[in-house]
């Protein structure tokens, strides 16, 4: 395999793989959802955004072979899943008793868009479940990701190749659930949110028993 087969080869592996990591619809895939109907598009592609920035530090972690601190992830995985889950009960409660009117309470200014805020948001969301390591060594393993005895800007362009599918992925669940969103009046977004905050509570409930039965075991 030639230098140039082999950069093809990773942009288009790269792109399928941030796809595949970003499609499982999650927790983040839940909040970014929730902030593309509640506050518009731009919330909610921010916060996918931060989703696939923890994807990519992972898969960076998984390429190069920091084993040390895959170590330190798997062996407190646990301890991991048990505080984001905490975090992910917190978002459920405040989720389930948002009132969707408050949003639509005229202000003197309007509430500007924090991209920094909903990116750490869906950073932290992300970065929450180091089990997504499994899912990273599996596709990277079903792709031959990254190629052996290749420069080293060609795993600079694979990764950055995941970062833009992930991205896309986003780009694209954002796009779709804006069309949609005007059709969705106060009392469907009161329900929509008591959904999505008792998945996102769900979601909470299985990390804690998991991580709390394997910290025993």
């Amino acid at each position: 395999m030639d230098l140039i087969e082999s950069l093809f080869y990773m942009i288009w592996r790269g792109i399928a793989i941030g796809i595949l990591i970003s499609a499982p619809m999650g927790p983040v895939g839940i909040l970014c959802i929730q902030r593309t109907l509640d506050k518009g598009r731009r919330p909610g592609f921010y916060t996918g955004v931060g989703a696939a920035i923890s994807d990519l530090f992972y898969c960076l972690l998984t390429g190069f072979g920091l084993s040390f601190i895959q170590e330190f992830l798997e062996h407190n995985q646990n301890v991991i899943q048990l505080v984001g889950s905490a975090v992910l009960i917190g978002f459920g409660i405040y989720l389930f008793k948002k009132n969707p009117a408050s949003s639509l309470k005229p202000a003197v200014r309007p509430e500007p868009v924090s991209p920094k805020k909903n990116i750490l948001g869906g950073f932290l969301f992300t970065f929450s479940n180091p089990l997504i390591l499994f899912l990273i060594i599996g596709l990277f393993a079903r792709f031959n990701f990254p190629v052996p005895e290749v420069k080293f800007y060609h795993y600079i362009i694979g990764f950055l190749a995941i970062f833009t599918g992930a991205v896309a992925w986003w780009w694209m669940v954002t796009f779709a659930i804006d069309k949609v969103r005007a059709h969705f009046n106060l009392r469907s977004m009161w329900l929509i949110n008591r959904i999505i905050g008792t998945i996102i509570l769900l979601f909470a409930i299985v990390g804690i028993v998991t991580g709390i039965t394997n910290l025993i075991s």
